[in-house]
């Protein structure tokens, strides 16, 4: 397939409102895609590409983009993913050089509409309204699967692309291969706005309200001494947050999947901001001097593994008691309750909070973030499961 039917495609998908009509425009090219094609075309038609990061800056994509061009539509799905792949392999010496020549001569085989799109896409700036929720709903039409174990599949798995090529290809059967795995990180869950947190605490019924910190989302994988941990976008951090790497290593388990945050605080124990907590995601050497300079604390929410056991179609209020069994010193505070958030002040803890009702076993259904300006409180709740709702929403009654 073309890179221009992407193109088209989404610029199609920008025209329009309507998810009906987004959805039927997803189905029509993902029935036209090879097999080979569909996990690069996934992820490209969702506004990013299969292999996450390239090494390559703004600067430098919006100069290869405003280059030459091919006057005719030839470059493919199948050539563009190849040039990333080689382009995401190059390191060393000399490795950003050889990566800008790529991708300038990816450019001038594109016609200047498909450099424009791509470079979007590259620089994460495409306005389409088909990000995964969108996506995942399409693959589940064109293969005649429930969107349900679409999504389930794909935060299991961490990558949608992988997903619809099992679904489209083996059908309904090809999503048994996807579950709870130790060092491939799951998708996270994230929250959507309420007006108010009455308005959320109705509409869920009995909730577990906790704070929302401001800080970098982890996940964190343990088995024995090996611990690794990711980013909010599955990206592996593991080498900037050797504090954090500690102390998981010092809980008392054989093998865990945890969900929480971590924070920068100032010497008075008030919260720096999330961009300053950012930072030490930023850097690639002196790790140890910025550790000194900006030490990390870490909150967990959730748990999803525990030694051998999956606790991710667990409901959230037996995850909560083994959570606080495995850190009951960085486990975020949490207040189960069909009423409002208290309103005392919590010392050294940051201004926010989230309400949970829902299981890890699907996606967040329905997620509520709200603001209370007189407490200075921010936080969430959710109806759903963990598989597909929320972000730091979770369910009482259900599993994540």
């Amino acid at each position: 397939m073309l890179i221009r039917d992407l193109a088209t495609t989404s610029a199609a998908l920008a025209s329009t409102s309507r998810r009906t009509e987004k959805t039927e425009q997803l189905v029509a090219l993902l029935r036209q895609l090879a097999p080979d094609e569909i996990v690069p075309a996934v992820a490209l038609l969702s506004g990013t590409i299969r292999q996450r990061r390239i090494g390559i800056g703004p600067a430098a994509l919006r100069a290869a983009a405003k280059g030459l061009h091919a006057s005719e539509p030839t470059l493919t799905v199948g050539e563009v993913d190849q040039i990333l792949d080689r382009a995401a392999a190059l390191s060393g010496a000399g490795s950003g050089t050889a990566r800008g020549s790529m991708l300038g001569e990816l450019m001038t085989r594109a016609t200047a509409g498909e450099a424009d799109w791509l470079s979007r896409v590259l620089l994460g700036e495409v306005r389409q309204g088909a990000l995964e929720g969108l996506m995942e709903d399409a693959v589940a039409r064109a293969a005649g699967i429930p969107a349900a174990e679409i999504r389930r599949a794909a935060m299991l798995s961490g990558e949608l692309g992988i997903v619809a090529h099992a679904a489209l290809v083996e059908g309904r059967a090809g999503l048994a291969k996807f579950h709870l795995e130790l060092f491939r990180p799951v998708q996270p869950m994230l929250a959507s706005p309420a007006g108010s947190l009455e308005e959320a605490i109705e509409s869920l019924g009995s909730a577990a309200l906790e704070y929302k910190l401001d800080g970098a989302r982890v996940q964190v994988h343990r088995q024995g001494d090996e611990v690794r941990v990711y980013s909010r976008l599955l990206n592996d951090v593991t080498g900037a947050v050797p504090e954090l790497v500690e102390s998981v290593r010092a809980l008392p388990a054989r093998d865990l999947i945890l969900d929480g945050e971590v924070i920068a605080f100032k010497p008075d124990r008030t919260p720096h901001s999330f961009q300053v907590t950012m930072s030490r995601f930023g850097r690639r050497r002196d790790v140890e001097a910025l550790r000194q300079e900006l030490p990390l604390s870490t909150y967990f929410f959730d748990v999803l593994r525990r030694d051998g056991q999956d606790l991710i179609d667990t409901p959230l209020a037996d995850r909560a008691v083994a959570l606080a069994e495995i850190a009951p010193d960085a486990t975020v505070p949490r207040r189960i309750t069909k009423e409002s958030w208290p309103r005392h002040p919590v010392r050294c803890t940051p201004p926010a909070a989230v309400a949970s009702v829902g299981s890890r076993s699907s996606r967040p259904i329905r997620s509520i973030w709200w603001c209370s300006r007189s407490s200075r409180a921010a936080g969430a709740a959710a109806a759903g499961s963990r598989t597909f709702t929320s972000a730091r929403v979770r369910r009482m009654a259900a599993s994540r």
